[in-house]
């Protein structure tokens, strides 16, 4: 017996692949009562006119059945060189997002295709609107960066058949073919956790974020539960700040602590680079040195991040490589094996002035400015 294979956030089940019948231009046709050149009138806005009342029979019937033109023979007869691929990105204004769109948008122009981005806000019913939106038009593929409607998502492209890469992590179950393109986020929570301890001697550090339902309502909580996993494995305990994923919010659980009166840890892992300047901002309002007093390790961190008053020590994923493996996932899906477990990538630490590793490192350009 057939059924339709189904995946979580850690991979897919064994099991047929059913895929649903695709309806037809003769479907809509048939519902609506009308001849297909009828409907193809309504759907292409010409080349003859149709009555309103059959229109709004046509698109009745359209809606009805979920019926979306075919991408592939749209895309036959109207050949061009650049196709098109589309990006649902969460935050456009954060360092990490922002280099993935633009490393895959360079990715993709190497494969003679443009890049339509939609910029979701974390918000459910905005990523599925672009999702619908960008199948409309003809779409080779969609790239989902941080989803957190991802059954719905998947639901919508598998209809329209349109082959989806997930990265870097994603909500709830997967339908169909679930291969995750991410670094690992666990062994992030470990590298940073054992810099601080290891080669700086913390004996007490905490954990900054959140990561349940009732701290983040929108928001990458599944990436910092991971990399609290991955510091947890290395402090043996949950020393945690509970904190929502905003910068206000850090700033404000971080404050709290340092001014409660209890002694301040010797560092911070701060879950997420959004709320690293925030939480090290905290530390000096307090009264405390970064990193004199408390050192800091995040992640993910810019290199606009390097003219800051103090550069951060940060953990950092390989964009390079998932922007390369994403594109690959769905322009060679046909080639590839789309059900096969994806590893996920290493990752790298990149050591500045926030964990008292290094005094200077800006670049070498800016010592040798000419004196005024």
């Amino acid at each position: 017996m057939n059924k339709t294979r189904t995946a979580s956030d850690g991979g897919c089940d064994t099991g047929a692949n059913v895929t649903p019948k695709r309806p037809t231009l003769a479907d809509v046709a048939a519902l609506a009562g009308v001849s297909t050149a009828v409907v193809s009138y309504v759907l292409n806005d010409g080349p003859r006119p149709v009555s309103d009342t059959l229109r709004a029979k046509v698109l009745a019937a359209a809606d009805e059945l979920r019926y979306r033109p075919d991408r592939n023979a749209r895309a036959l007869r109207r050949p061009r060189k650049w196709r098109q691929l589309g990006l649902l990105v969460p935050d456009l204004t954060l360092p990490l997002y922002a280099a993935l769109a633009g490393r895959l948008e360079i990715e993709a122009r190497t494969r003679d295709h443009l890049t339509m981005i939609g910029n979701t806000g974390y918000d459910p019913d905005r990523e599925l609107e672009f999702t619908t939106a960008f199948t409309d038009v003809g779409i080779d593929g969609l790239i989902v960066v941080g989803a957190v409607n991802t059954p719905e998502i998947s639901k919508s492209c598998r209809r329209a058949r349109v082959p989806v890469a997930w990265v870097h992590n994603r909500r709830g179950p997967v339908e169909g073919p679930a291969p995750l393109v991410c670094a690992d986020h666990v062994a992030a929570g470990r590298l940073a956790a054992a810099h601080l301890v290891e080669d700086h001697d913390c004996g007490d550090i905490a954990f900054v974020g959140g990561f349940t339902a009732d701290d983040v309502e929108y928001g990458d909580r599944e990436t910092v539960a991971q990399r609290h996993e991955g510091f947890v494995s290395i402090t043996g305990s949950s020393t945690l700040i509970h904190t929502d994923l905003t910068p206000e919010g850090a700033y404000r659980a971080v404050s709290a602590r340092l001014r409660s009166g209890t002694a301040p840890p010797q560092g911070l892992v701060v879950g997420t680079n959004g709320q690293a300047a925030a939480t090290m901002r905290a530390v000096t309002d307090a009264g405390l040195r970064v990193p004199g007093d408390i050192r800091i390790v995040g992640f993910d961190a810019g290199t606009n991040q390097n003219f800051g008053q103090i550069t951060l020590t940060s953990v950092k994923q390989p964009i390079d490589t998932i922007a390369q493996h994403a594109i690959a996932d769905v322009l060679d899906r046909a080639t590839t094996d789309d059900s096969a477990e994806r590893t996920p990538m290493p990752v790298t630490l990149d050591r500045g002035e926030s964990c008292g590793c290094r005094p200077d490192i800006r670049p070498a350009a800016l010592h040798a400015a000419p004196k005024l």
